[in-house]
């Protein structure tokens, strides 16, 4: 169905409005200085090896955790000067925690066999986003008020990690609160993508996902609303799983979920190799694990293959480029010719309006009817409000605390841009129909991933509404496995996103690992 004319208006108002700040931000902001500087190549094997391999070269005694942890320590230092991912780092207590793993392994009498079945990742290094809770370090979002708040606690995947041999090595950086597409605040400064320096690596799971990708870490947790574990696995060439929402646990992370953020919101793992996903996806799901069928072999011949290769042409986003369409296609093509299904190529209109059912469904109350807090509050915590006007003046001579995007978020937050809810209701109840219908138990989706490969550093403000790509599954409620799927023209990573039907996660994971094998999965940065 066509837009109508006052549609296309308001959209066309809200291309200017951005690109007018994007200016604004040009105009009052130093130019970054240019550098084409490659990250220095990954050296030692140890490296490039899966979490899962890692353990059992550290239980087998063919491996010190020590020295896997030191390896590690080592790669952060060497590339993080270039990335400035990983804001504040533990390396001395993950030093005394790999010693006392080392001593474990010598003293346990059970055999290997008991050390994998109760510690799975003993003794690996791990990654973990700022915004959640990691006991004794800053839990800050971001948010310059909240500088020098600590946490107290671990969130429950970072603990049921932990628990299962897991040694943290720091946190990572984030956008300022969790809410934009480029991992910038004004606390830690902002963070590059190991492919190409002046390029992001996404947001708002960015720090996790340059940090792995420069072989730094081999495995990380993430959290999504909107697309923040698949767009920096996306353009940083590695893997990312949003869960069905409600199996993870997102508690103790910030900002708190409200209205019904809940919903929408998934915590998941991020690593470099498809074989870390199920394994971390298992731990990580705690009690919850039953709600999923992690055990079940998938015979990749019985399922049902789908591809979307755009949004039909929503004017909010960008048109999908040749090189990810084409790379897609050879997707559908190699699941044809190597595994003998029908790839069907579908089309679902209101995919269209995939940025206006986003923005309605993030601003709707929970069941008592109270509405979501507004991003203006969360700006100003601890303390009062922000008020965005007068943040965007004080941002105009470099007095402002908060980022150009945050300013932008909060004055967008002023203006409602959504079609009233007897517009848009119907659109994703009928979308929500025809994709569950369509996935069932035993369908996979290819959908793009984002309209283009890492864009350049702040260029989002310009483009803020391509994150659609990835926030329509968010509020669709599915479980959905960023793949990486080689590089491109430019030496950026290319990918595809592979959806499943609710509580289907084994099947979009089972396919992960069959894009590895059959695309190269990741590539290190600087590698020819």
């Amino acid at each position: 169905m066509a837009l109508s004319l006052l549609e296309r208006a308001q959209v066309c108002f809200f291309r200017a409005f951005a690109a007018f700040f994007f200016r604004l931000f040009q105009l009052f902001s130093g130019r970054a200085a240019s550098s084409r500087n490659k990250l220095p190549p990954v050296s030692n094997p140890l490296l490039l090896l899966p979490a899962t391999q890692l353990a059992r070269k550290i239980r087998r005694k063919e491996v010190t955790s020590v020295e896997v942890v030191q390896t590690f320590i080592d790669r952060i230092q060497e590339v993080n000067p270039f990335l400035n991912a990983v804001v504040k780092d533990r390396f001395a207590a993950a030093l005394q925690e790999a010693a006392q793993v080392d001593k474990l392994i010598e003293e346990e009498t059970g055999g290997e066999e008991v050390l994998e079945d109760r510690l799975p990742f003993l003794g690996v290094p791990l990654s973990v986003k700022e915004s959640y809770s990691l006991q004794g370090m800053p839990f800050t979002t971001g948010l310059v008020s909240r500088r020098g708040i600590v946490a107290t606690v671990d969130a429950p995947p970072v603990a049921l990690l932990k628990r299962a041999g897991a040694i943290p090595l720091g946190v990572t950086n984030i956008s300022e609160l969790c809410m934009w597409s480029e991992s910038h605040n004004h606390l830690y400064g902002i963070t590059s993508n190991p492919y190409d320096l002046e390029r992001i690596p996404g947001g708002s799971s960015g720090g996790e996902g340059s940090i792995l990708a420069a072989a730094g870490a081999v495995i990380g947790v993430g959290s999504d609303i909107g697309g923040s574990i698949r767009m920096p696995s996306f353009f940083n060439g590695i893997f990312g799983h949003k869960t069905t929402p409600g199996v993870v646990s997102c508690e103790n992370q910030y900002p708190p979920t409200s209205g019904r953020w809940s919903e929408y919101l998934s915590s998941g793992p991020m690593c470099r190799y498809a074989e870390d996903l199920l394994p971390m996806l298992k731990i990580m799901a705690g009690p919850n694990v039953s709600m999923l069928s992690l055990n079940t072999k998938v015979d990749l011949k019985k399922l049902r293959f789908f591809t979307i290769p755009h949004d039909g042409g929503s004017v909010f986003t960008h048109p999908v480029s040749k090189e990810l369409m084409d790379i897609q296609r050879k997707v559908a093509e190699r699941l044809e010719c190597d595994l003998g299904v029908q790839v069907q190529t579908v089309c679902l209109p209101e995919l269209r309006y995939s940025f206006q059912i986003w923005d309605k469904y993030m601003g709707l109350p929970d069941k008592e009817g109270k509405p979501p807090i507004r991003f203006a509050e969360l700006m100003g915590e601890p303390g009062r409000p922000a008020w965005p006007l007068w943040e965007l003046l004080k941002r105009m001579v470099g007095k402002s605390d908060h980022t150009m995007a945050a300013i932008l978020l909060g004055l967008i937050e002023m203006i409602p841009i959504s079609q009233p809810a007897a517009f848009i209701v119907p659109k994703k109840e009928k979308l929500q129909k025809d994709l569950d219908e369509m996935l069932g138990t035993d369908g996979i989706l290819l959908y793009p991933s984002h309209p283009r490969v890492a864009p350049k550093h702040h260029h989002p403000l310009f483009r803020p509404f391509d994150f659609a790509y990835t926030g329509i599954l968010n509020i669709l409620g599915l479980p959905v496995t960023q793949c990486p799927l080689g590089l491109g023209e430019e030496g950026l990573p290319l990918g595809v996103q592979v959806v499943g039907g609710k509580m289907q996660d084994h099947l979009t994971l089972a396919v992960a690992v069959y894009l590895e094998k059959t695309f190269g999965g990741w590539r290190p940065p600087g590698a020819n």
